[in-house]
């Protein structure tokens, strides 16, 4: 396996964060590791925390809601940052996050997601997201 396989990417301004995990499908017992990247732009940026969500959509149609997915947090994790990331310099930070039995689901319908949302400075959020699997093989 590729090491830097899953990616989410978020750019603002000239700044760019990127999430990278090791392995995109998980066995059960295997813990979720990556490395969140941030890359400066053009100017200095600062960044006062980094917020993994790892999610659980199952799709279910509601007469009674505009959504077609039901969405439940079943993991998550702060990266501490309080600084700024200067012009064209790269700075990373590791985080692991362990599933539980949350995680796992008989349901067709039902996927699970890596969000990761960046606070910046002045109530700015800027989020991205992608696909894991859990305790499931792909077919």
């Amino acid at each position: 396996m590729k090491f830097r396989e899953f990616l989410t990417s978020i750019g603002f301004g000239s700044m760019k964060v990127e999430t990278v995990i090791e392995r995109p499908h998980l066995d059960e017992g295997e813990t979720l590791n990556g490395t969140i990247y941030f890359h400066g732009g053009d100017g200095e940026q600062d960044v006062e925390f980094v917020e993994l969500k790892v999610v659980k959509l199952v799709e279910d149609y509601r007469e009674d809601s505009d959504f077609d997915y039901i969405e439940t947090v079943v993991g998550k994790q702060s990266v501490e940052f309080a600084g700024s990331v200067k012009s064209k310099e790269t700075i990373m930070r590791q985080f692991e996050i362990v599933p539980d039995e949350r995680w796992l689901f008989d349901n067709d319908k039902a996927k699970l997601i890596l969000r990761t949302i960046v606070h910046i400075d002045n109530g700015i959020d800027v989020e991205d997201e992608d696909e894991i699997t859990y305790g499931k093989k792909e077919g």
